[in-house]
């Protein structure tokens, strides 16, 4: 079967980066492992170490799998990324200093501290990940600190915050939304659209005591975990994504008021 190959293959690969001294521990995460992948998804490979491994060791693995490939790009973090020639099937390989999740966990899950959207995505991604080599045993700690129930703090906090910047808030993601319809300036529509699902999204999640998934399948994901949703959750948010411009703002407002009912 074409998805075994793809698993055999991505084995393969992890072996060829354990033999590289800079590699500490690699998971595998994203929509493969928590089993909502499709046919477009990818492979996410984590590569954590202090230093990363040098760029011409990494692309010499990648020439033994890629038909296409970048390597040692920095669009987000550095990565390398690449379909498999066999298969075609896409892998992305992300390299991060173990400092880096260190500190996304002291910051919200110990601190619980809220950002404006995608609050506890890093806290998600770990928890999900699958550990595939773990040389010093830090992975499975990291893992092991994040596996504990959600902080009420936490939730209390992420509510407060992202709630009050939908409407509530001087300047609010409602508010920006309406200067954009008055100015007819459709690129800020959807940007400032988008920006205030991610803290609807955020605070629902919050509100359920889910952790946030990120940025794919919210609708669905919502509707399979979440117990408690607003009214007309589902047809709201498709016509604040893609609905008529004239249609935007009202939603918002109306989202807003349905969403206050349950927290």
């Amino acid at each position: 079967m074409k998805l075994n190959r793809n698993y055999e293959i991505l084995v393969d690969i992890v072996n060829q980066y354990k033999k590289l001294p800079e590699v500490d521990s690699i998971g595998i995460s994203g929509s493969a492992v928590a089993k909502t992948d499709d046919n477009k998804s990818d492979y996410d490979i984590y590569i954590y170490g202090k230093t990363e491994p040098p760029a011409d060791k990494r692309k010499s693995i990648a020439e033994k799998y890629a038909e296409r490939m970048e390597i040692d790009n920095h669009f987000f973090e550095t990565g390398d990324t690449y379909t498999l020639k066999e298969t075609g099937k896409p892998f992305d390989i992300m390299y991060r200093h173990p400092n880096f999740i260190e500190q996304n966990i002291k910051w919200v899950w110990e601190g619980c501290n809220a950002s404006l959207g995608y609050t506890t995505c890093f806290i998600d991604n770990i928890k999900k990940t699958e550990i595939f080599y773990d040389k010093n045993g830090w992975l499975k700690k990291v893992k092991e600190s994040v596996n504990t129930p959600y902080p009420e703090k936490l939730a209390e906090n992420i509510i407060k915050k992202n709630f009050a910047y939908l409407k509530d808030a001087m300047f609010s993601f409602r508010d920006q939304i309406a200067l954009a319809v008055e100015r007819q300036d459709f690129v800020s529509i959807n940007h400032r659209c988008a920006a205030f699902l991610a803290s609807y999204f955020d605070t629902i999640f919050a509100k359920n005591r889910i952790l946030n998934p990120g940025e794919k399948k919210l609708v669905s994901f919502a509707i399979n975990n979440c117990k408690i949703l607003p009214e007309n959750f589902e047809s709201d948010v498709n016509i604040l994504s893609i609905g008529d411009i004239s249609k935007r703002l009202p939603t918002a407002d109306k989202m807003v008021e349905n969403l206050r009912k349950i927290i």
